[in-house]
């Protein structure tokens, strides 16, 4: 393959897809469930994108022997509803289908179990764009061959790029919406460009180091594109048909089903 763009490495949920209540109605379904209490919903929106287990744990205060069975029913409430509630964010399919046009490699590294994460990316028919998709194992735990960790992750998936594809990944650049996106991308040594549309508390992603936050899908493809070769122009040689003109018929968010 010819590599004439840089590599994006996007988060998943919070960054490509808004979970619309899944992530947190799933929670709340095992907790009340198990008897726990239920956190209000700024609490249930800060347990999105960091890794389930923990979050469960250290945010919601569930009992270690009692894990195992809130992620159990968490994810059978998630698989049934969940993933049915989710839409991609505006812009972010013409965004993709834009970048795969162009032969930009791009992939998916995400905490969610890598089984799930395919699931929801097939969901909404964009699945079939990525190079590579990485995530967790299906406990999220370690298992043979399988990453722990963001910053795990997100190595997965720069080695699937360049050992897979003979891609040079140096210049590989990470999209996501928290801190952990941040940190995993820094811990390979790239940079990381951090959504405003996410999860993150104000002032999160400043702090976690995102050299740029952007707050619409055209100006993340703008600022991608400026690490190119040749600029911000170089996926469209005529400047008459940017991506911003297709980018206002995907304003309105879908679930790629309709």
């Amino acid at each position: 393959m010819t590599q004439t763009t840089v590599p994006v490495i996007f988060d998943l949920d919070g960054t490509l897809v808004d979970p619309a209540g899944g992530i947190s109605d799933g929670i709340a379904a095992a907790l009340t469930q198990l008897g726990l209490g239920v956190p209000d919903k700024a609490v249930l929106d800060a347990m999105i994108g960091p890794k389930l287990s923990h979050s469960l744990t250290d945010i919601a205060g569930v009992p270690a022997e009692r894990l195992d069975d809130a992620i159990r029913i968490y994810r059978a409430h998630y698989l049934a509803t969940g993933i049915g509630q989710s839409v991609l964010y505006p812009g972010i399919r013409a965004l993709l289908e834009s970048f795969a046009e162009a032969g930009r490699p791009i992939a998916v590294a995400t905490q969610k179990p890598e089984g799930i994460a395919r699931i929801v990316l097939e969901h909404h028919g964009i699945a079939a764009l990525f190079h590579t998709i990485r995530g967790s194992a299906a406990d999220e735990g370690a298992a043979a061959g399988v990453p722990s960790g963001k910053a795990a992750i997100v190595a997965a998936a720069l080695a699937d790029l360049s050992g897979h594809y003979g891609l040079d990944t140096p210049d590989a650049v990470m999209v996501g919406d928290r801190a952990q996106d941040v940190a995993g991308a820094a811990a390979n040594g790239i940079d990381c460009i951090g959504v405003g549309w996410g999860f993150a508390p104000d002032g999160e992603l400043d702090a976690a180091g995102a050299v740029e936050i952007v707050h619409s899908s055209a100006a993340l493809h703008e600022t991608i594109a400026r690490r190119d070769p040749g600029g911000a122009n170089a996926e469209h040689p005529n400047p008459a048909t940017p991506f911003l003109l297709t980018e206002a018929v995907n304003e309105v968010p879908t679930d790629g089903n309709v």
